[in-house]
């Protein structure tokens, strides 16, 4: 990656992310620009989709005898996925979305007793 250009990160508000050592990480780094997801926003990330086929086809069931036998093994699936690789396409219209919103503020607002 060439060294004048920034590198945005986005991360969800998990608190590794927001840990002392990150962000002192971080401060020696001012070329890396950090972006939170809003909390219980997951859905929004489709990062959260590519992992969730990781887990899926490369790792679930699977029997690995050290960190090093996992990571060669999401490699090469990710070595397989960019031979033809797909784009995740948004599906979601607006009205979805704020209907799913509307759905879950009630629920956290009224009492579902």
């Amino acid at each position: 990656m060439p060294k004048e250009l920034d590198v945005h990160l986005v991360v969800d508000n998990y608190g590794t992310h927001k840990h002392a050592r990150v962000k002192a990480w971080l401060a020696r780094r001012p070329r890396f620009h950090v972006h939170y997801t809003p909390t219980y926003s997951s859905w929004l990330n489709q990062v959260e989709r590519w992992f969730g086929l990781i887990t899926q086809q490369a790792i679930r069931r699977g029997s690995f005898s050290s960190v090093t036998d996992l990571r060669r093994q999401i490699e090469r699936f990710v070595a397989q996925w960019n031979q033809h690789p797909k784009p995740f396409v948004w599906t979601a219209t607006a009205e979805s979305i704020l209907a799913k919103l509307e759905r879950l503020g009630k629920v956290i607002c009224g009492t579902q007793h």
